[in-house]
């Protein structure tokens, strides 16, 4: 007995010890049979509040042996409770500070090769130690080595997890606490065992690594980088690099690792990455705004890691109605329980066009397909409890902004999330426990069933906003083994009553958000747990809680200050919000200054106060403003930023200037030196501010130190250096300065000695420089020399030579000026100046060279354009794409400052320049240049000349007062019925061009007048039905389109209105009698009395009648009287079937008497009707026809017919309204009744209105042709008539004949006229000419055809023609050539010439003679045609030569 019960103790004694030593891990966790049997009693009471399935409960009695086992147990723990409070004293800062104590230490480890190890101790020390990891007493960098170590601290728990074992992690591994009362160390050692060879008998040695990490040193290389990115919603995104690892080591593939704002990205639906071996890529799959970040890419090899970042920026998709707001993003969720969870999002941001006003949350059930909306009331914090989730269940939620013009687009939605509660979801996390029996185990000691929850512990209020109040409390320690539920009561603070908030069903979770509370009242809450058993005590009450926003908004983030970083970006900083709870972030938005729109730079808030706003337009001067955003909304704009162009700052495209070159020695006397050098050939993309001078003494051979010269910089390109020695040799160099810093010395001059110049000649010129560098010129620029010598400088010589070439001038003479272009470079080759001055003494010697220039047109040269504007102003226009930030651009004239800013105003903006023309005059001409600071040489000139001012000035007229032109001179028009119509057809006009109808100086409207004003064909048109007495005057059009305006008029007076007045009453008068009965069934005039002239000067009188029968009378009168038929004039009746003629002469000829003067009469009269015609021939004026015109061989003819000619009429010719001068070519006369004008070989300058004026002593009539070819009615001539202005014609410059020597060169040029431009060929003797070696052709300018005869010969002579041809006609001029030998007589060859050409035999009479002399041998004889000769004789002076 006494043995089984010692044996029992020592069991009981060893079970005792073995609880202890796990204790040490088991003293913050429950034990696996109080969380199984805790798993039980929550399934048994889901069961019994469910009433869904039946269960057994049994009951099992506990053995003496068990709870003697249990009582050990507690006892075990209460002794480690008190060793946790020992604990804790030590770690309690109040202490008294002591150094540091290793409470557990790290534990010795050995693994396989290939797993990680992790080792763990727990330090104590006051103040707090600090520790570090060792590796054989070598310091691990965790850093340094992510990809290898691992290091944690937390809670004064240290931890070193080493990754990927290997042979050589095999080590002693120490850490090490320090703090300021002392160190302590402790060591544990790693063993690292290779693998199972013992343990796997199917090993083979090539399943192994086959190139271990130990011993390689691998470098990685990440080319062709991802750079900043931009997205839209719903787009796909891939980002990639190329990964170049070296050594290559075959099927060793480094560790990719992508990272989002330093967070690890692990695939996903949204995510995809991929690695090629070379490739690696991201790829993300509709773009979303939690997407937007600094995205990094991680290459992790064994011997260290590269990366390379870029951030990636999401727009907004584009909304569906304008003005709403984007979407929400970021949703989450949180602290989720059986019926309950937080939902939290970022507000976005751009809020549309007017602010949010609150949030719908929608849920979405996983597996369905149906959105609920989760709230009727709008919330206006980014955080909101949901309540009346299914538990077991999972959940998606989304978030959509509201403002007054809409609602958003939904956000992306959440991660699911399962409704349960917390404790269950860490057990389903640490995996399956055992499986459920239905056995519930009791002990005698602790009786469970039908215990009533106690109360629920630490209740809080932890949300208190105007719409919820969120409690939270912990589960009540009096619970039996049931699942407890809740209900929460409310009390209005001042009364006692209690009311349930949660009557019909209680709540399952430890939260609870109530709702519909009285905003601005204090309410207190309680909480009751119940369960099976009934219903337990109250929790304690909460405080006071005041229904309202606890969480205030965000205050105004700081000053803003932008910073430029490169051509397309600018780094923002701004002040940080100083009184904000939860900030989320920042929203930072941009603006063009002046624009007045913002624009967002970031569509997902960045919680440090600096950012990089990406993906700005160069040159834009942009402000910027900055707002703060927390759970509670916006917090309103900072103040905007001062403005910021967005440009490369300095760092980015300037950098220190190249050294000066070519320090030359200008002048020197007994104490002072001047130099000069020439400026950096790069400056650095900055202005050079100037420049600083050292120099140092040399003396045989030896050199001091370098001396500063000047402390403030020089600006120019020379200097002069005061106070040094007479016959001391100096040395010097010079360094440039811009804003990025100082550059690096010059070259050092070769010693000069400090003498005085003693030479008669000048010194060298300098500063030489050089602008507009093209394919195949230059300019070049330079200052005259500081030493002009014993006169002043008269002039300078440039010369030139290219790279390997020999020195040559350029020009013959001097030049004064001091600068020159020059021309006619070959492109692609180097150039090298110099410059030589002169002066009376002589030419001084050449000025430092230039460095080599190549002769090219870069790409994106541009040239000084000439503009004149609407308004008419002139001006010179110049820009530059290569714009820097103090890049300016300097105008100068004839290369020199401008002087006299009156003549010229310069405005800049951007990049274009334009120098304007105050007052354009002969005092501008000249070379106008720009040059742009801070470029590699861009520059341009412009020459403005006599020729070209006076061009612009006409220009600058024609925009300042612009005309309108017309086709076409206004027109009148006879129309049907007697209605007149006035016309003008407009040549260029716009949409916009109105029209203003004056008659009188009075502007007229519809109504009498009808006005109408094509815009299609440019026609206006004026319509009067008929012409009154107050119509005479002037009709006017008067156009504006724009600032353009036209005029065009037309004066309708005296005879010409009275005769328009009579004929449009006639033409109504006719329209009214052909309408009416008679002219259908009774006899009517269809042509009324006219006259005609035969061609045997016979005049007849005629009309035409119609509807007639043998019964019509036919009745003739003449001033009255009725003609008898035993009437002398009735014999000369006669008549056809409807034509009625009278001859008034007989058939012999004779002049018209003054008795055959009167008015003419015809009557048709029968029992149908009547009708009657008048002709009146009292004055002969008015018997005249319309002024016609005829074409002869010679020119062209203008005649009118009278009906009788009578000496007493006067005739008067007038062309353009001025009259005629008669001469040779123009006369006039008459012919019979014929009045003519005859104008021979008609020109250009004879075109225009022709009249006749005939006046017989009582009154005149005018007949009126125009032949200016315009307009539709003002009397286009015929066709052949316009041959005479149009046709081609040879009008001057060739000769008759022309003789010349053997062996010279023959040049004669015609003259040529013809519209169009006629086509122009010569021949000889009928035979076309070709342009070859000995002929040469020309036809220039449309006018001048020559031909060129290059040492002529004898065969040359001939008969020659020039011929030219155009639509209207074609015209030969003939002349003859004739080549003579020196030895001939010049008689023998006159005679040979005219024998055949000239002296002809002649019967005509009246020819003109000319006489010529005989010419000598060298001289040319050359006969010209008069246009009034047709055959020409010569009479020989010398008849020795016969």
């Amino acid at each position: 007995m006494s043995n089984s019960i010692s044996q029992y103790w020592v069991r009981l004694f060893i079970k005792l010890i073995f609880s202890i030593s796990h204790l040490a891990t088991q003293d913050l966790m429950e034990t696996q049979e109080e969380v199984k049997e805790e798993g039980v009693g929550y399934v048994v009471m889901r069961n019994l509040f469910s009433r869904e399935t039946d269960f057994k409960m049994r009951t099992v009695k506990k053995s003496r042996e068990t709870s003697l086992r249990e009582s050990a147990e507690r006892l075990a723990l209460s002794r480690k409770m008190h060793e946790k409070e020992e604990f804790q004293k030590k770690m309690n800062p109040d202490s008294l500070t002591h150094p540091p104590e290793f409470i557990v230490k790290p534990c010795g480890q050995t693994v396989w090769e290939g797993k990680s190890v992790t080792l763990h101790c727990t330090v104590a020390g006051w103040p707090k130690p600090r520790v570090s990891w060792y590796k054989n007493n070598v310091l691990i960098d965790a850093k340094a080595h992510p990809e290898k170590y691992f290091t944690e601290s937390q809670y004064n728990m240290h931890s070193l997890e080493i990754k990927n074992c290997s042979f050589s992690d095999t080590a002693g591994y120490r850490i090490s606490a320090l703090n300021v009362k002392g160190e302590s160390s402790a060591f544990a050692p790693v063993i690292i065992k290779s693998e199972k060879i013992g343990f796997c008998s199917s090993f083979n040695m090539h399943d192994r690594i086959i190139f271990p990490e130990y011993g390689v040193t691998f470098s990685t290389t990440i080319i062709d980088k991802f750079d900043v990115s931009f997205g839209r919603e719903g787009e796909t995104m891939s980002l990639g690099c190329t990964v170049i690892v070296y050594p290559t080591v075959k099927r060793y593939q480094p560790e990719i690792v992508w990272y989002r704002n330093g967070v690890i990205l692990s695939p996903s639906k949204w995510v995809h990455m991929h690695w090629s071996g070379e490739q690696a890529t991201l790829t993300l799959v509709h773009l979303n705004k939690e997407d937007e970040g600094l995205y990094t890419l991680r290459v992790n090899t064994k011997s260290g890691f590269d990366t390379h970042s870029a951030y990636v920026f999401v727009r907004d998709a584009d909304v569906e109605e304008e003005g709403v707001p984007v979407a929400p993003l970021d949703v989450r969720c949180h602290d989720a329980n059986k019926d309950y969870v937080v939902v939290t999002w970022k507000q976005p941001a751009v809020e549309g066009s007017s602010s949010i006003i609150g949030y719908f949350i929608d849920r979405l059930e996983v597996g369905t397909h149906h959105w609920t909306q989760c709230n009727d009331t709008l919330v206006k914090y980014a955080r909101f409890p949901i309540t009346g989730l299914t538990e077991g269940r999972s959940y998606t939620f989304r978030v959509r902004a509201l403002n007054n013009f809409g609602v958003s687009r939904p956000s992306r939605a959440s991660d699911p999330v399962v409704a349960m509660d917390p404790s269950d979801r860490a057990r389903l996390r640490a995996g399956p426990s055992a499986p459920w029996t239905g056995m519930i185990k009791f002990t005698e000691e602790d009786p469970t069933v039908g215990v009533v929850p106690g109360p629920p512990t630490d209740l809080a209020v932890t949300e208190a906003t105007k719409s919820y109040v969120v409690l939270s409390w912990k589960p009540p320690i009096q619970r039996g083994h049931e699942g407890v539920m809740y209900y929460v009561e409310k009390c209005l603070v001042g009364t006692e009553t209690w009311q349930r908030v949660n009557t019909g069903m209680p709540g399952k979770s430890p939260r609870f958000a109530l709702f519909d509370l009285a905003e601005g009242k204090s309410y207190s809450f309680r909480v009751r747990s119940c369960n099976s058993a009934g219903v337990g005590e109250p929790s304690e009450e909460t405080g006071a809680t005041t229904v309202g926003d606890r969480l205030d908004l965000p205050s105004v983030p700081g000053p803003v200050i932008p910073i430029r970083n490169t051509d397309t970006s600018v780094v923002v900083c701004w002040g940080a919000s100083k009184e904000v709870k939860n900030l989320v972030g920042y929203y930072i938005e941009v603006s063009v200054n002046g624009s007045g729109v913002w624009v967002p730079c970031n569509n997902k808030p960045v919680k440090g106060t600096r950012f990089v706003c990406h993906g700005l337009s160069t040159g834009d001067k942009c402000v910027f403003r900055v707002k703060a955003v927390n759970a509670a909304g916006y917090s309103g704009s900072s103040a905007e930023s001062e403005a910021c162009i967005v440009q490369a700052s300095i760092g980015e495209y300037c950098s220190v200037p190249r050294p000066p070159t070519g320090v030359t020695l200008l002048e020197r006397v007994r104490d002072y030196m001047v130099l000069s050098w020439q400026a950096p050939a790069k400056t650095g993309g900055a202005d050079i501010r100037g420049y600083y001078l050292d120099y140092r003494t040399v003396k045989d051979g030896v050199t001091s130190k370098w001396h500063e010269i000047n402390l403030q910089t020089v600006t120019g390109t020379s200097y002069k250096v005061t106070d040094l020695k007479e016959n001391i040799f100096y040395q010097f160099q010079v360094r440039a300065v811009n804003r990025a810093g100082i550059s690096e010395s010059s070259i050092p001059t070769v010693p000069l000695e400090c003498k005085e110049w003693t030479v008669a000649v000048p010194g060298p010129p300098h500063g030489l420089r050089v602008q507009e560098v093209r394919k195949d010129s230059m300019v070049l620029l330079w200052e005259p020399p500081m030493f002009s010598g014993r006169s002043p400088v008269t002039g300078y010589y440039v010369d030139y030579k290219e790279e390997n070439g020999r020195w040559r001038c350029v020009q013959e003479r001097s030049t004064k000026n001091t600068y020159m272009k020059l021309t006619g470079l070959q492109e692609g080759v180097s150039y090298r100046l110099r410059i030589h001055a002169k002066n009376v003494a002589g030419v001084g010697g050449p000025s430092k060279k230039t460095d080599a220039i190549l002769a090219e047109t870069r790409p994106g040269t541009n040239e000084i354009v000439v503009d004149v504007n609407d308004d008419g102003v002139i001006s010179l226009i110049f820009e530059c794409s290569d714009l820097k930030e103090d890049s300016q651009f300097v105008w100068s004239k004839n290369y020199k400052a401008f002087t006299d800013t009156s003549r010229l105003t310069v405005q800049t903006s951007g990049g274009k320049s334009r120098a304007i023309f105050n007052d354009p005059s002969l005092e501008d001409l000249g070379i106008y240049s720009c040059v742009v600071t801070n470029t590699d040489g861009v520059s341009a000139s412009y020459t403005l000349t006599e020729e070209g001012l006076k061009r612009l000035l006409d220009i600058s007229r024609d925009h300042q007062f612009p005309i309108i032109p017309f086709k076409s001179e206004m027109a009148i028009e006879l129309q049907e019925k007697g209605r007149v119509r006035l016309w003008a057809e407009v040549a260029k006009f716009t949409s916009n061009c109105q029209v203003e109808y004056v008659f009188n100086d009075n502007i007229i409207h519809e109504g009498k007048y009808t006005m109408n004003f094509n815009k299609t064909t440019g026609i206006i048109e004026m319509f009067m039905d008929s012409l009154e007495v107050t119509d005479e005057g002037t009709f006017t059009f008067n156009l504006v389109d724009g600032k353009a305006t036209g005029r065009i008029s037309l004066v309708l007076i005296g005879e010409e209105f009275a005769e328009l007045q009579k004929k449009s009453e006639f033409e109504r008068a006719e329209w009214v009698r052909r309408q009416g009965t008679l002219s259908l069934h009774c006899p009517h005039f269809v042509e009324y009395l006219s006259f005609k002239v035969t061609p045997e000067c016979d005049v007849h009188l005629k009309c035409k009648v119609g509807n007639i029968k043998p019964a019509t009378e036919i009745a003739w009168f003449k001033d009255g009287i009725e003609i008898e038929e035993d009437d002398e004039d009735a014999k000369k009746i006669k008549k056809s079937d409807e034509v009625v003629c009278a001859s008034l002469f007989p058939q012999f000829p004779q002049q018209i008497s003054k008795k055959d003067a009167g008015v003419y009469e015809v009557k048709l009269k029968d029992e149908r009707g009547k009708d009657k015609t008048l002709l009146n021939l009292t004055d002969a004026a008015n018997s005249s026809t319309e002024l016609k015109v005829m074409s002869t061989e010679h020119g062209i003819i203008l005649y009118s017919f009278v009906v009788h000619y009578i000496e007493d009429l006067r005739i008067g010719w007038l062309h353009k309204e001025s009259k005629i001068s008669h001469s040779d070519r123009v006369q006039c006369g008459v012919t019979g009744e014929q009045l003519w004008l005859k104008i021979n070989e008609p020109t250009e300058k004879d075109k225009g209105k022709y009249a006749i004026d005939i006046f017989n002593g009582q009154g005149s009539v005018k007949r009126v042709l125009d032949l200016s070819g315009q307009g539709k009615s003002s009397g286009v001539p015929a066709q052949a008539t316009l041959q005479y202005f149009y046709r081609a014609r040879v009008v001057g410059g060739l000769p008759d004949v022309v003789t010349i020597q053997e062996g010279k060169s023959l040049n004669l040029t015609g003259n040529v006229w013809g519209d169009p431009v006629p086509e122009v060929s010569w021949v000889k003797k009928d035979k076309a000419l070709l342009s070859d070696d000995h002929y040469t052709l020309k036809f220039e300018h449309g006018k001048f055809a020559s031909i060129t005869i290059a040492a002529v010969k004898t065969i040359d002579s001939g008969k020659y023609a020039l011929l030219v041809k155009n639509k209207y006609g074609t015209e030969a001029a003939e002349f003859t050539v004739s080549v003579y030998i020196p030895e001939d007589e010049a008689g023998f060859h006159i005679w040979k010439i005219l024998g055949s050409e000239v002296m002809k035999p002649c019967c005509h009479s009246g020819f003109k003679s000319i006489q010529c002399e005989l010419l000598t041998q060298t001289n040319v004889l050359t006969v010209w045609k008069s246009k009034h000769i047709e055959v020409l004789t010569l009479q020989l002076c010398c008849h020795r030569y016969l």
